[in-house]
C-alpha cells in the first residue's frame, strides 16, 4: 500500500514541493487527493534526498497545504493496450474521449518503453503507397523509416497529414495495416478537423487516435508521442500488423519540453531548449523500425512547424541527424495554389532506393524518378534566368524545360488531398510530363525504358 504524505510546502503553478518522502523515484506517479476528496495526477520531476518536486497533470488550483495529502505509487505511467484500441480516440493521457467504453487491456505497458537493440532491426525495404505523388514517386517511404515532414506556421500540414493517415497502405500484401495518429497541443478545431476527417471516410476503423489539446497541462503533451509509440508497438511486435505512425506537431512538444526544462531551473542550452532534447528526440524517433523474426513494423511520420521557417532551428535541425531524410513543405508554392506544396528539390528520403524498382513498385521508376528531379531543376533554373534576363534570353531548349517545371508543379506535385493517386499512375504521370523533352534529354534513363514507356506517355 502506497504511503501517504502530508508534507506539501510548496505549490507554484503546475511544480509541487513535497518534503520528507522515502523510496520515491525519478519519475514516479503520484496521486494528490484534496480536503473534499477530488483526486489529481502528477509525476516526479526531481528526487533531492527526502525532497521530491513534482508536476500536476491537471491545474493546481486548490490545493491546501495543510489538508491534502500525496501518494506515490511506486511506477511511472503507464498505458493499458488490446486490440480494442482500433477505432478509438484518447486523450494525450491515454484516457477515452470518444464517449465509448473504457478499453480492457491485455496487459499494461510503460509508456517509455525500451529501445531496440541495433542487432535486432531489421534493415526497411518495403514501399508504402500514401497515394501522394511527390512521397510516392520521388522521396519515397519505406516500411519501418523514419521520415519528417518540415512545415511551417500557415502551411496545410494537417491536410497533408490527414490524408496521408487515410491513404497510406502496403501494397501487393494482405497483411494487417493500421495507423497511430497523436495530435500534440493542436486547438479544438484542428482536432475536430483530424476525427471528422478520419470518421467520415472510414479510415477511423484502422485507426488509433491520441489528441492532445493546446490547453491541456505540458506535462501530458511530454506523455502523448510516448503513449502513441506504446500502442504502435503493441499492434507491431504483440499483434504482428504494419503500424504508421504519424505525430503532429513536434514543435508543440519540443515547446512542452522546454516549459518544463524552464519549470526546473536547468541550464538552458540553444534557443531556450534543454541541452539534452537530442537525446529525448531520439528515444521517441528510434521506436520506430522492424524487428528479426518478427513480421510487424513501425513506420513513423513526425510532423513539425519550423520556426520563422528555418531549417536551421534546434527543432528541425535535430530532427534531420536523427531520421531518414525530410519532406518540405514550400511557402512560395502554397502561395502558387499548389497542394500538397511539396518542395522536391531540397526533400530527401534517404532510403527511397531500398523502396523502389522492380517487384516493389515498377522497374522504371528509379531512373525515372532522377530524370525527374533533373529536368525540374533545370527547368526551375531556366525560370529564375527568365526573371532576370527576359525570355528573349533562353535557348528553345531551356523554354521546354521551364514549361517542364511548370507542368510538373501543376500536375505532378498537386494534387487534391481527396485523391488517391496509386503508384502506378503516378510514374505514367512522370512519363507524360517527360515526353515534353524530346528523347535525346532523357539522358538518365536507358533506352529499353525510352522504347517501352515514353510514346506511352505521349
Amino acid at each position: 500500500m502506497p504511503r501517504e504524505y502530508r508534507t506539501i510546502e510548496e505549490v507554484a503553478g503546475p511544480l509541487m514541493l513535497v518534503r520528507e518522502v522515502n523510496d520515491v523515484n525519478y519519475d514516479d506517479l503520484g496521486e494528490i487527493e484534496l480536503e473534499n476528496g477530488e483526486k489529481r495526477r502528477c509525476k516526479v520531476l526531481e528526487i533531492d534526498g527526502e525532497n521530491a518536486l513534482v508536476q500536476l497533470f491537471e491545474s493546481s488550483a486548490g490545493i491546501n497545504l495543510s489538508n491534502s495529502k500525496v501518494r506515490f505509487l511506486g511506477k511511472s505511467l503507464q498505458f493499458g493496450v488490446s486490440q480494442d484500441m482500433l477505432s478509438r480516440v484518447f486523450d494525450g493521457l491515454g484516457r477515452p474521449i470518444d464517449n465509448g467504453p473504457e478499453i480492457i487491456p491485455q496487459k499494461r505497458v510503460d509508456i517509455n518503453g525500451l529501445p531496440m537493440n541495433p542487432v535486432a532491426r531489421n534493415y526497411p525495404s518495403e514501399f508504402i503507397q500514401t497515394g501522394v505523388s511527390a512521397i510516392d514517386g520521388l522521396n519515397t517511404l519505406v516500411r519501418g523509416q523514419k521520415l519528417p515532414i518540415f512545415s511551417a506556421s500557415g502551411l496545410p500540414h494537417a491536410n497533408l497529414a490527414a490524408q496521408i493517415a487515410r491513404q497510406a497502405k502496403v501494397i501487393g500484401q494482405n497483411q494487417p495495416f493500421a495507423v497511430v495518429f497523436a495530435a500534440i497541443g493542436i486547438t479544438f478545431e484542428e482536432a475536430n478537423f483530424f476525427v471528422e476527417s478520419f470518421k467520415s471516410t472510414g479510415a477511423i476503423d484502422r485507426t488509433v487516435m491520441f489528441i492532445n489539446l493546446a490547453n491541456d497541462p505540458a506535462i501530458e503533451r511530454i506523455a502523448t508521442p510516448r503513449m502513441a509509440l506504446t500502442a504502435a508497438e503493441y499492434l507491431a511486435f504483440d499483434k504482428d500488423m504494419h503500424v504508421l505512425v504519424i505525430l503532429t506537431d513536434i514543435t508543440n512538444y519540443a515547446d512542452a519540453l522546454r516549459e518544463v526544462s524552464a519549470a526546473r531551473k536547468e541550464v538552458p542550452g540553444r534557443r531556450g531548449y534543454p541541452g539534452y532534447m537530442y537525446t529525448d528526440l531520439a528515444s521517441i524517433y528510434e521506436r520506430a523500425g522492424r524487428q528479426k523474426g518478427k513480421p510487424g513494423s513501425i513506420t513513423l511520420i513526425p510532423i513539425l512547424t519550423m520556426p520563422e521557417d528555418d531549417k536551421t532551428h534546434p527543432i528541425p535541425d535535430l530532427t534531420g541527424y536523427i531520421t531518414e531524410g525530410q519532406i518540405i513543405l514550400s511557402r512560395e508554392l502554397y502561395r502558387k495554389g499548389i497542394t500538397p506544396p511539396i518542395d522536391v528539390l531540397p526533400s530527401l528520403s534517404r532510403l527511397k532506393d531500398k523502396g523502389i524498382g522492380e517487384n516493389k513498385t515498377r522497374e522504371d521508376h528509379a531512373s525515372t524518378m532522377n530524370q525527374l528531379f533533373s529536368a525540374y531543376a533545370r527547368g526551375k533554373d531556366a525560370k529564375e534566368l527568365m526573371v532576370i534576363l527576359g525570355e528573349s534570353a533562353l535557348t528553345d531548349m531551356d523554354k521546354l524545360y521551364a514549361k517542364f517545371a511548370d507542368e510538373f508543379e501543376k500536375e505532378y506535385v498537386s494534387q487534391r488531398y481527396d485523391v488517391n493517386r496509386p503508384i502506378e499512375k503516378t510514374l505514367d504521370l512522370g512519363w507524360k510530363l517527360l515526353s515534353i523533352l524530346p528523347k535525346s534529354e532523357l539522358k538518365r534513363i536507358s533506352d529499353e525504358f525510352i522504347d517501352k514507356y515514353y510514346d506511352k506517355g505521349r
